[in-house]
């Protein structure tokens, strides 16, 4: 599925299109951080990328005008070469894939890394997290006051 919509949002020839298939992208990666039993970065990619980033991106695409009426061009000479060198690397990847003899690891315990995380942003790394969380709020403030209009 990721693999998937990341190629529809190379591949869409409307923005909103590209976009939506970028949220399922970004989606997926989330998921694959879950399955790696790094549960913090997962939740690290929901917040950032699909709640800021994307959430961006998506509020340009629908507040420029006449942006519907745009098509992107598809028409590109590199786009078969392009496509033959991800089949013939695809291709290569799984060659290897199989034919590497891998070894069988041991069942292991996760480790939690929210609650070690948690503890080291409030005991070491105190003042640099309190000072990202002041400019955080000034550049907050700033765009508050930038976006509002005079009367």
């Amino acid at each position: 599925m990721t693999v998937l919509s990341a190629a529809v949002v190379v591949l869409s020839n409307q923005l909103i299109y590209s976009a939506m298939a970028l949220l399922l992208t970004l989606f997926g990666v989330a998921g694959i951080y879950v399955f790696l039993w790094a549960d913090f970065i997962a939740g690290v990619q929901l917040l950032v990328y699909i709640g800021g980033i994307l959430v961006l991106i998506i509020f340009g695409i629908m507040l420029t005008n006449r942006i519907s009426s745009v098509r992107l061009s598809q028409t590109n000479v590199q786009q078969g070469v392009g496509g033959a060198i991800a089949i013939w690397l695809m291709i290569l990847i799984s060659l290897v894939i199989s034919k590497t003899p891998w070894y069988q690891a041991d069942a292991f315990e996760p480790a939690g890394t929210v609650a070690e995380v948690g503890t080291l942003l409030l005991t070491k790394y105190l003042l640099p997290f309190e000072a990202i969380s002041v400019l955080l709020l000034g550049a907050l403030i700033g765009a508050a006051l930038l976006s509002r209009k005079e009367n």
